[in-house]
């Protein structure tokens, strides 16, 4: 049994949930977002306790696969709820002297000690912004929001000798000393 699977997701108010077979569609103040549950996952809306439950058949009780994507259906419906109504959010700093970002209509442009900017297309649902060296994404899709922030970050991995690079804020980047020249024993 999935501890995580067997968990009803609290709804609270303003959030309107809707299931359809396996699709499932939460609303808020946010936005919209659907899941299409994996075969095995039945999704079921408690209109009296405001909560989402999620089972498994009997015949799946054994299946190892229907049983990891019991938990993991729940955490992204869990997931769901909150980013309609919090939303979430990640703040990544361009670190290097002249290095920076700038928002183009639709579009994030990176310049960042390459002969050509780059850019890259912002996806609809998440609002980018750029407040000097750093750049929030916002939005309510989790996947969504970190992927971006993903993608961005690999286009200038921080390194470790002069600490340039694009980074979260909330990362640490331990310095390495370089060599050491003209030091003889």
């Amino acid at each position: 049994m999935s501890r995580i699977g067997k968990q009803p997701v609290q709804v609270p108010a303003g959030v309107k949930v809707g299931v359809q077979g396996r699709k499932v569609t939460i609303g808020g103040a946010g936005g919209n977002l659907t899941l299409d549950c994996p075969e095995g996952v039945n999704v079921k809306f408690n209109e009296a306790d405001k909560a989402i439950v999620l089972t498994i058949a009997d015949e799946d009780k054994d299946n190892a696969r229907v049983k990891a994507l019991w938990g993991s259906t729940r955490a992204h419906l869990r997931n769901m709820v909150e980013g309609v109504t919090k939303g979430y959010e990640k703040t990544m700093e361009v670190v290097g002297v002249g290095w920076t970002a700038a928002v183009a209509g639709k579009k994030l442009k990176l310049t960042v000690g390459f002969a050509n900017p780059i850019e890259m297309n912002i996806p609809d649902g998440l609002k980018v912004t750029v407040e000097k060296q750093f750049v929030k994404i916002a939005g309510p899709n989790k996947q969504q929001v970190g992927e971006f922030a993903a993608s961005m970050r690999a286009h200038r991995k921080p390194e470790p000798y002069n600490g340039k690079g694009i980074k979260y804020t909330t990362e640490v980047i331990k310095k390495k000393q370089g060599k050491q020249f003209g030091a003889t024993a």
